[in-house]
C-alpha cells in the first residue's frame, strides 16, 4: 500500500507533576469521545506498560507507547500516524510532569508530532495562583503548544469561577473544563504502578461514571476543535505479517503482562508467529515452538501459584538446557532464577535456570533508560549493536557467578543480560522501535531451529 496523507486530529493530556490526575483525566476523556460513538486511538508517552492496559478498557483499542528516546523520532510519528490513521481521534496520555524528561518528556512528543497540549492542573489548595502556575509552563518553552487547561479536584462553583477568572485573565491557554472534588475516582495501585487494565480497577460502572462525569464537565466540543489543529501526516504502508513457519511462544498472564505491543508486531513484521501460552495455568508448552519470549510482569504477586505448577517450571528448565533460544525480561528473568523470595521473606522455588535467587526489596532498586551494546553476537544482532530500553523493578539478584556470559555492556559501565546455553536473561525491558533489526535478528535465530 503507498503512502498516503491524511489529517489525525489529536491532543497529548499533560500533567504538572506525577499525582496531578493526569491518568484519571485522560481514561475520562476517552471514555466520553468513545461514548460518543468515536473512534479514539489511545496512546501512552513514554516506557509504561500499565495505562496502556486502562487505555485498552475505555476505547476498546491497544494503546501504544511512544517514547522518543527508546524508539527516535521517525518511529514515533511514523507509529502515530499509522495508528491514529484508523481513528477519529488520538488521545496520547503523556509522563510525570509536561517538561520531566527531557527530551522524552510530554512537552517534547507533543512538539515532536506537532499537536496541541492540555495541561491537568490539581487545584484542590489554590485559586488565582493557578494563572502563575500555567503562565510559568506557558513561558517555559514557548514554542509548545499549551492549548488547554483542565482543572482537577475543583471544590465549588465559587472555585471554579476564581480559577477560570485568573487563567482567562492572565494565560494563552484556554480552560476547558474540570474534573470535581468530590469524584472520588481513585485507581488502586501497588508498587510497579497503577493496578493493570485486566483487573479492572475502576470496573465498568466507575469507568462510565468516570466518562460521564467527564462529558459533564469538560467542553468535549471545544477539546475536538483543537485537537482538529494538526496538519496532515504521511500514512506509512501497514506492515505485511508474513509468516515464515517461526513460531514463538509468548508467556502472557497476570504474572507476565509487560511487552510493547510495537515489539509484537515487529516480531511478526520479520515472519514469526506468536503463540500466547500461561506458565500460571498451563501445564505444559504450545507444540511446535522455536523460540520463547518472557515478559516482565508480577510474577512475585503469583510466586505461590507459579511455584506450585511444577510440571511447567520442569518444561521451561528443560527448553533452556536443551539449547533452544529463550529470551527474559524482568520478571520473565526473575521466573528463571532458583527461587524468588516476596516482600514477606517466603521463597517460591523457580525454573532454576540462573543460579541466584531474586529478592523482593521494600523500595525500588532500580528506573531509568538503559543504552546496552552488544558484547557478542547472538539474539539481537552483531558485537557493537546498541539496544535501548528501560528498567523498573523492586527486586534484586544475589551476585551472579562470573562464569555466567554478560552480554550487555551498559552506557553506565554495568554488565548486564545473562547468557546461559542459548537463555538470554535480565532486567532491562527492550524497545526494538528504533532497532527494528533487532527483531528479525531473533526471529532469523529461533528460525535456525526449525
Amino acid at each position: 500500500m503507498a503512502e498516503q496523507s491524511k489529517k489525525i486530529p489529536g491532543i497529548v493530556v499533560a500533567g504538572t507533576h506525577s499525582g496531578s490526575g493526569k491518568t484519571t483525566v485522560t481514561l475520562g476523556l476517552m471514555t466520553a469521545l468513545a461514548r460518543r460513538g468515536l473512534r479514539v486511538q489511545p496512546f501512552k508517552c513514554g516506557p509504561d506498560f500499565i495505562d496502556p492496559t486502562l487505555h485498552l478498557l475505555a476505547t476498546g483499542r491497544l494503546s501504544r507507547n511512544l517514547d522518543l528516546w527508546m524508539s527516535g523520532a521517525p518511529f514515533v510519528r511514523d507509529c502515530f500516524a499509522r495508528h491514529g490513521a484508523t481513528a477519529e481521534i488520538a488521545v496520547v496520555e503523556g509522563v510525570m510532569g509536561c517538561f520531566d524528561g527531557g527530551a522524552a518528556s510530554s512537552a517534547a512528543l507533543a512538539k515532536a508530532l506537532a499537536l496541541p497540549l492540555v495541561l491537568v492542573v490539581d487545584v484542590r489548595s489554590m485559586a488565582e495562583s493557578v494563572a502563575a502556575l500555567v503562565k510559568g509552563f506557558e513561558s517555559l518553552d514557548p514554542e509548545l503548544d499549551l492549548a488547554g487547561v483542565i482543572l482537577n479536584r475543583v471544590g465549588s462553583r465559587r472555585h471554579l469561577e476564581l480559577l477560570s477568572g485568573a487563567l482567562r485573565e492572565h494565560c494563552r491557554a484556554e480552560p476547558l473544563g474540570t474534573l470535581p472534588r468530590d469524584g472520588a475516582f481513585a485507581i488502586p495501585d501497588r508498587h510497579l504502578g497503577l493496578v493493570m487494565g485486566e483487573e479492572a480497577p475502576l470496573g465498568p460502572d466507575g469507568l462510565a461514571r468516570l466518562g460521564d462525569t467527564v462529558a459533564a464537565h469538560v467542553d468535549l466540543d471545544r477539546l475536538l476543535a483543537l485537537a482538529a489543529t494538526g496538519a496532515a501526516r504521511q500514512i506509512p504502508a501497514a506492515a505485511q505479517f508474513a509468516g515464515q513457519g517461526v513460531r514463538i511462544g509468548v508467556a502472557r498472564d497476570r504474572a507476565f503482562c509487560f511487552y510493547y505491543e510495537d515489539n509484537l508486531d515487529l516480531l511478526r513484521a520479520a515472519g514469526a508467529e506468536l503463540v500466547e501460552f500461561s506458565p500460571l495455568a498451563e501445564t505444559r508448552l504450545p507444540q511446535g515452538l522455536h523460540g520463547i519470549y518472557l515478559g516482565g510482569g508480577y510474577p512475585e504477586l503469583h510466586a505461590e501459584q507459579l511455584a506450585a505448577n511444577t510440571t511447567m517450571r520442569a518444561a521451561i528448565r528443560r527448553w533452556s538446557e536443551s539449547g533452544k533460544p529463550l529470551y527474559a525480561e524482568c520478571g520473565g528473568f526473575m521466573y528463571l532464577t532458583q527461587e524468588i523470595v516476596d516482600f514477606s521473606g517466603c521463597a517460591y522455588p523457580m525454573a532454576g535456570v540462573f543460579p541466584v535467587r531474586a529478592r523482593m526489596q521494600k523500595g525500588r532498586s532500580s528506573l531509568g533508560y538503559r543504552e546496552a551494546t552488544l558484547k557478542g553476537g547472538a539474539f539481537f544482532g552483531p558485537a557493537g549493536t546498541v539496544l535501548r530500553g528501560h528498567e523498573f523493578h523492586y527486586s534484586c539478584i544475589d551476585s551472579m557467578p562470573g562464569e555466567v556470559e554478560r552480554l550487555y555492556r551498559l552506557a553506565d559501565g554495568r554488565e548486564e543480560g545473562y547468557r546461559i546455553r542459548n537463555t538470554l536473561g535480565g532486567y532491562l525491558h527492550l524497545h526494538w522501535g528504533g532497532t527494528p533489526e533487532a527483531a528479525a535478528h531473533f526471529v532469523r535465530r529461533c528460525g535456525e531451529e526449525k
